[in-house]
């Protein structure tokens, strides 16, 4: 290491130099646009690739919760390998798997391939996404931590904003294997990320050595995989597949998970803190955020495919759902915040789930009278529910955090942002069986046709006509079961939440007044 590199550690106390941060920071970003660009951008490509590979609901299922499962499984240990190996060293680990993934997603010729490219994707994930904060975190000194941080936010908030908008355009101007190249971009971005990070960052050194909890990891993935599976399968010809084989696979998930707990509570280096849990405002932020984001994924997975497949919209306009969510996310989470810290958590979580419940229902309503109208009808709901989750999503990290001691805020974050997308995994497995039911029980498949995909040939008018009705049908229920989450979300918040937060304690978190 040369003296300039150890006068910046001298200075500024971090393994960062302070004219290499700003490499960090563009490698942070990038390395976010690629999980947020994948995401939103596959939920308006999923009828198009849907047509273009054949794949059935089921398939569309997984390829979103392969990766949602690898993710959401081992990302706590993800974020445990920065600490073990080296915050630069997990992170390019985690991209260059991340972007070997995406080059066989955008390769692959079948849906099953498709699957378990996406399920390495989401083990690659599970180390870069918690890598991409942390590095940032321990490349700032505390003073400029903050500004650092907000870029990032906000460069993520806009890749999360126009990403759909942009992909959907792509999608429109080009044929219909066009989305392949949503997981082909991933492979710029990803290697200037790499080249960064190995040519202007130096390594830092492990915090630690922290345990991997491996067996911790293989009994979640077992869990929630198992779990998933007995109820993605029961989206299988309208839910008439084997019930009592669907339900030993989700009960074989459900004991996996019972051993996963007693697995944690006596590990030496769990991947949970357990104890966490036997915080009451702790446990119902964290019980709001798996009630608030299942009911959110699920909206988010199943409306493009009414939109595109049931309405025959195009992939440009759809791409515009996304937009209101994350522009109000961005521009209202300050204010919000600020907000937050003079009242407390409890009202802003407990409205703001409400309010997003009141948008679904809408959704409800309006897909039920067959009510086409996307800008006046679809659009508007979903900017209520974008300033609704914009009332949420800062308070409840503020309350994950103001809700435990402040050397458990890491461990907290972790499982907080790990409940949200196991809360989406289920949400995607679970409402397919009610899709499932019922588009059939509306008369949809028999005009030979699937919820969610295009017809490659026009069809008779009356069979058309049937399979729209039966579209809005089965969104409806989705629609209307995710408003109930919301509104239990919200009971949840305003049970368990403080009603108000004590000035901070001199070493730990703000106290609280109980409600």
């Amino acid at each position: 290491m040369d003296a300039g590199v150890l006068g910046g550690l001298a200075s500024t106390e971090t393994f960062c130099p302070q004219r290499n941060r700003r490499y960090v920071l563009v490698a942070a970003i990038l390395a976010s646009a690629l999980g947020f660009i994948d995401g939103s951008v596959l939920s308006i490509a999923m009828p198009i690739l849907r047509a273009n590979l054949g794949a059935s609901l089921v398939e569309a299922q997984w390829i979103s919760n392969a990766y949602a499962l690898t993710l959401s499984a081992l990302i706590l240990a993800g974020g445990a390998a920065g600490d073990r190996f080296g915050l630069r060293r997990a992170f390019v680990a985690g991209i260059t798997l991340f972007i070997a993934a995406s080059i066989a997603c955008a390769l692959a010729p079948t849906a099953p391939l498709l699957i378990l490219s996406r399920a390495i994707q989401g083990i690659g994930a599970a180390v870069m996404v918690p890598g991409s904060l942390a590095i940032i975190a321990k490349a700032y000194p505390k003073a400029e931590r903050g500004r650092a941080i907000g870029i990032w936010a906000a460069a993520s908030a806009l890749t999360t904003a126009l990403g759909p908008v942009l992909g959907g355009m792509v999608l429109s101007s080009f044929s219909d294997g066009v989305w392949r190249a949503i997981f082909a971009i991933n492979l710029p971005l990803g290697a200037l990320a790499i080249w960064l990070l190995l040519a202007k960052v130096p390594a830092d050194s492990p915090a630690h050595p922290r345990g991997l909890d491996l067996g911790g990891a293989g009994l979640a993935t077992l869990s929630f995989g198992a779990m998933a599976y007995g109820l993605t399968a029961m989206s299988a010809e309208g839910g008439n597949g084997s019930m009592m084989m669907n339900a030993i696979v989700f009960l074989i998930g459900v004991v996996a998970l019972a051993v996963f707990v007693a697995w944690e509570r006596h590990h030496r280096e769990p991947m949970i803190d357990l104890k966490l849990f036997r915080i009451a405002a702790f446990s119902g932020a964290n019980a709001a955020t798996f009630f608030l984001y299942f009911a959110l994924s699920a909206v988010l997975f199943y409306l493009p495919m009414l939109l595109i497949a049931g309405w025959r919209l195009s992939t440009a306009e759809a791409g515009f759902i996304f937009l209101p969510l994350s522009a109000a996310i961005a521009l209202l989470s300050g204010p919000v915040g600020r907000w937050s810290d003079r009242t407390g958590a409890r009202l802003p979580i407990t409205l703001g789930s409400f309010v997003v419940g009141l948008a679904l229902v809408g959704l409800a309503v309006v897909v039920g009278v067959d009510f086409r109208g996307f800008w006046s009808g679809i659009f508007p709901l979903t900017m209520l529910m974008g300033f609704g989750m914009a009332l949420v999503v800062s308070p409840l990290s503020t309350a994950i955090m103001t809700s435990v001691d402040d050397r458990d805020t890491g461990a907290a974050s972790g499982i907080n942002n790990a409940v949200a997308r196991i809360a989406g995994l289920m949400a995607v497995a679970a409402l397919g069986a009610v899709v499932g039911l019922a588009y059939a029980a509306a008369g949809g498949s028999a005009s030979g046709s699937e919820f969610g995909v295009l017809p490659q040939s026009d069809i008779e008018p009356a069979a058309e006509a049937i399979r729209t009705a039966a579209t809005g049908r089965a969104f409806q229920a989705v629609a209307a079961i995710s408003a109930v989450m919301c509104f239990m979300a919200a009971l949840t918040a305003w049970l368990t939440q403080p009603a108000q937060m004590l000035p901070t304690r001199e070493g730990g978190p703000g106290g609280a007044i109980d409600p």
